[in-house]
């Protein structure tokens, strides 16, 4: 009984699996394309979603470990009189790398603070607007280029000298492994929408942004139709 269970319930998990994957855009539904023959460029889309499925993944376990132990701690110096060093620090050492993880996810979904009041003031999908466009991805790029460099090279350098972290006894150069790690993830993203692989409109964390300004207008048309 238990073998013929088994049977029944793995093609019943495969398929919530699937599904789970489809409706994440961890998987490519090979069924949309003729021929069963996928596009490279959906498979390099692939890659991108399951980077940032890791890295945000990496983001809210820090986030949770950071809040328990700095929470946890907390009680122990405010309750017993007591505490314990090194949550400090680790405290710190989180902070780092949800801090850079969370700066290459907002690159994925365009979700940085901007400034749109020159933007706004061209025509949807006109010439201006690509070429403004394509100068924040290049500006985006050059800075994760920069922190990929950089930070790479700061690791580097501190990694040949002797030194630890005074509460925790970690490495020095540990502390600055996220730059690069966030760098790698920003260039990728850049690289990927400058290529025109990645559309502004695949969204992963957010949703599509309202244009206010299209929607006065629309309405307004829609007002001067009504009284026509």
């Amino acid at each position: 009984m238990s073998k013929s269970k088994n049977r029944k319930l793995l093609p019943a998990l495969k398929a919530k699996a699937r599904q789970y994957l489809l409706e994440n855009k961890l998987a490519i539904d090979k069924s949309r394309y003729k021929g069963g023959k996928v596009p490279a460029r959906e498979y390099v889309i692939l890659v991108n979603h399951w980077t940032h499925k890791v890295i945000l993944t990496i983001a809210q376990i820090a986030v949770i470990i950071m809040l328990c132990i700095v929470f946890f701690n907390v009680v122990l110096r405010y309750c017993f009189n007591s505490g314990i060093g090194a949550v400090d620090e680790v405290a710190r050492l989180l902070v780092t790398l949800f801090t850079f993880l969370a700066c290459a996810i907002g690159v994925r979904d365009h979700m940085h603070i901007s400034v749109t009041m020159l933007y706004s003031h061209f025509p949807k999908g006109g010439k201006m607007r690509r070429f403004m466009d394509v100068l924040s991805d290049v500006a985006t790029l050059l800075c994760g280029i920069f922190l990929v460099y950089y930070g790479t090279m700061y690791v580097v350098r501190l990694f040949g000298r002797p030194g630890n972290l005074p509460m925790t006894g970690l490495p020095t150069w540990v502390q600055y492994i996220p730059a690069p790690l966030g760098g790698i993830v920003v260039t990728f993203d850049s690289i990927l929408f400058l290529a025109g692989i990645l559309k502004p409109e695949d969204l992963l964390y957010s949703e599509p942004e309202i244009d206010y300004q299209e929607l006065v207008k629309q309405q307004a048309a829609e007002a001067e139709g009504a009284e026509k």
